[in-house]
């Protein structure tokens, strides 16, 4: 049974009802007198308590997907293979599908169990409107195995862009959240489907990942010593892998990144830290430093340089000492009901040129879903003004030669790269203050 099979939600709420009858049933039998009665009536009340508890955490978790298989949950993770380099094959769909047996891809097809379980996805043709697939990202350098959803714009498959690269919006998820979470309950693939169509925000691949690469262990996004290296795999492997299988754009003003929670605390990290990466960063519910804690273990490591690693993820301490790098950011959390306002409020305060910010401060709102998912809408709309159109295309193919009956070969006419047949480029953001 899998860990997240409703198979096995049943079976551990059926141990702990089994569990409950016992108690009752046998309880009579401890209530005599004695160290050994008392001690059964402890134990049987423990194994009850347990068996309870493991039922409701059983629960939770098939609804939230916080850890995926007994794997994960023991702490046993894939490991990728060594030195893959190969990329896609040139087919010009960039379908998952189509290179399932492409050995080596940096992107492999993965189970839709997951994606299966999630409402609301384009369901259609394609081309009309678009398709979210699941995958497995494989870290050439770190060697991560880490599942994702991709979407894929309905522009994506269509003839007149079929040579274009498009924009990328990286959405992590908290800890110890899913990608599953951010598909179902926070609705990103499903709002930003629905922008586009339309006309509120332009084509755009999505990819939803979760930074916790090691799991049950929060990482965030360190590169711990002699440990995880999850900022390498997120500032590295990520693009390098998406951009090797499909049409994503090849500059750092095509990517941004996203997240909610921890999440959104990782996607200001890796704008501030790597903005030759990713130069537009959305965090929903940050915090803005990174610091040790029972979830996450040692993340700096020890010896003289510790500190400096400690400094260099907290982020008042670098808008503080360090050049503020030309990156746009922005930041949301509740004035009531949330516990970051504060800080959030000195973060704005803080920003300085070339660096930019914005803000999402509603009046009142949780550290929840529901908060979130009404933030949505305004942070795609946000990402979308701050990413440009990319103007690379993917490379025309070679063109045969034709030969006068009498004389030499002579090249055919190759024609001008174009965005989409009969469209104008969309215009580049606005420079960044």
């Amino acid at each position: 049974m899998g860990l997240t099979s409703q198979t096995t939600v049943y079976a551990m709420v059926a141990l702990a009802a089994l569990c409950v009858a016992l108690l009752v049933w046998l309880w009579p039998r401890f209530a005599k007198p004695g160290l050994w009665h008392v001690l059964g009536r402890l134990g049987a009340i423990g194994v009850t308590q347990v068996t309870i508890v493991a039922a409701f955490a059983c629960a939770v978790n098939s609804s939230y997907q916080f850890f995926g298989s007994w794997g994960e949950l023991f702490g046993h993770v894939d490991t990728a293979p060594v030195g893959v380099t190969q990329a896609a094959d040139q087919n010009g769909d960039g379908a998952v599908n189509g290179i399932s047996s492409v050995h080596g891809s940096l992107v492999q097809p993965a189970g839709n169990d997951q994606l299966s379980r999630v409402s609301g996805l384009p369901s259609g043709p394609a081309a009309s409107v678009g398709r979210v697939e699941s995958v497995k990202i494989i870290g050439k350098r770190t060697g991560v195995v880490d599942p994702a959803f991709v979407y894929l714009p309905p522009q994506y498959f269509q003839k007149a862009y079929h040579r274009q690269r498009f924009p990328v919006i990286v959405a992590l998820s908290g800890y110890p959240g899913s990608i599953f979470n951010l598909a179902q309950h926070l609705r990103v693939p499903q709002t930003a489907a629905d922008l586009q169509s339309k006309g509120q925000m332009q084509p755009t691949i999505v990819v939803m990942i979760r930074p916790t690469i090691a799991p049950p262990r929060d990482t965030e996004c360190v590169n711990v010593p002699g440990g995880p290296q999850t900022e390498t795999f997120l500032a590295k492997d990520l693009p390098e892998a998406i951009k090797s299988v499909y049409r994503a754009g090849h500059y750092a003003s095509a990517w941004g990144v996203m997240g909610y929670s921890s999440g959104a605390s990782c996607a200001l990290q890796l704008a501030m830290r790597d903005p030759h990466v990713y130069t537009t960063a959305a965090a929903l519910s940050p915090d803005y430093r990174v610091k040790d804690d029972p979830t996450t273990g040692n993340l700096f490591g020890s010896g003289p340089g510790r500190q400096a690693r400690v400094d260099g993820h907290d982020l008042m301490w670098r808008l503080k000492h360090l050049p503020a790098p030309q990156v746009s950011v922005l930041v949301a959390t509740s004035k009531h009901g949330e516990k970051g306002y504060s800080q959030t409020h000195a973060f704005i305060k803080a920003v300085k040129a070339p660096m930019r910010v914005a803000s999402i401060l509603p009046d009142n709102g949780s550290h929840n879903f529901p908060t979130w998912v009404r933030e949505m809408p305004a942070t795609l709309t946000w990402m979308n003004d701050q990413l440009t159109f990319p103007q690379d295309v993917t490379p025309q193919p070679k063109k045969k030669t034709t030969t006068a009956q009498g004389g030499t070969p002579k090249p055919r006419p190759d024609r001008s790269p174009l965005r989409a047949e009969g469209t104008e480029p969309r215009p580049t953001a606005a420079t960044r203050k």
